[in-house]
């Protein structure tokens, strides 16, 4: 046979192959983003213990002590309007009797999920991670900025579940007869999809990521929205205690516990809604010089 011939066989044959395989190709397109700055309506000017760092800061005052925060107004600034808004009462939410109210919203909510060497989280109405405002709002995540184009999902365990999905999402497949009956191609086609980056394999679960905003990992002391999935958020929040890389992308952080560690502690000690915030104050540093 002709060298040269066989050569464009060989060809045409990954060109087929490539077709076939839905994981060579990019699916990513980034989402049209436009910045806002960050209203705070009421001052707290009067609280002591602040770092010198011009910023925009949250103290969560609690049973168990205050816990100081620095808010990403600028890496997360819709995330963080809607935190201080429901804080200070700003914002009008429904209430479990489906009447609107506007008024400080998570003064006495309980810590209601605490877990050790994990997190902390609260702004449940519920009290037990079922409960919001009424509302939800999409994620502010730049999964660039944050690295997760030039990670493979292959190279990291804990992405396993989410790449799994996505294999199955993309055969259609609906059951575990069905299931059993592809999972040769199931196996074919999950070795394939390891090649994509995390970015790519969260995109085709459904989160959405902008290319403007400088967003930050999940790291100790990170202050995150929790979801029930992409576009979920709502009042409820965390504070990690350790760093947690498998939640990069899948939770907007938008701020940083600077002080109040060992209050964290404590309610973690003190158990699941044993621990209540008091009251959320905001004070906003943000012009004034170090």
């Amino acid at each position: 046979m002709n060298r040269n011939f066989f050569l464009a066989l060989c060809l045409i044959g990954i060109s087929i192959e490539c077709k076939n395989n839905p994981y060579s190709e990019q699916k990513y397109r980034p989402e049209p983003y436009t910045q806002s700055p960050v209203v705070v309506h009421r001052m707290d000017q009067n609280y002591l213990g602040l770092p010198d760092k011009p910023a925009l800061y949250a103290v969560i005052q609690t049973t168990q002590g205050d816990m100081v925060l620095e808010l990403f107004d600028k890496d997360a600034p819709k995330t963080v309007q809607n935190f201080i808004d429901l804080a200070q009462g700003e914002k009008e939410f429904t209430a479990r009797n489906g009447q609107k109210q506007k008024k400080p919203f998570y003064d006495g909510l309980t810590f209601h999920r605490v877990i050790e060497n994990f997190m902390i989280q609260g702004g449940c109405p519920n009290g037990d991670g079922t409960g919001g405002p009424g509302y939800r709002f999409e994620d502010e995540i730049d999964a660039k900025s944050l690295g997760l184009d030039k990670l493979r999902v292959g190279q990291l365990p804990y992405y396993t579940g989410q790449l799994q999905r996505v294999v199955v999402q993309e055969m259609g497949i609906k059951s575990m007869r069905e299931f059993e009956d592809k999972k040769e191609e199931f196996e074919k086609n999950l070795e394939q999809a390891k090649g994509l980056s995390v970015m790519e394999i969260l995109y085709r679960l459904g989160y959405r990521y902008n290319e403007v905003l400088n967003s930050h990992r999940a790291v100790k002391g990170a202050l995150a929205m929790a979801n029930a999935g992409p576009n979920t958020n709502g009042s409820q929040f965390f504070i990690n205690l350790v760093d947690t890389p498998h939640l990069d992308g899948l939770h907007t952080v938008f701020g940083q516990l600077v002080r109040g560690g060992e209050v964290a502690d404590r309610i973690v000690a003190s158990g699941n809604s044993k621990s209540s915030i008091r009251k959320i104050l905001v004070v906003d540093r943000r012009a004034t010089a170090p």
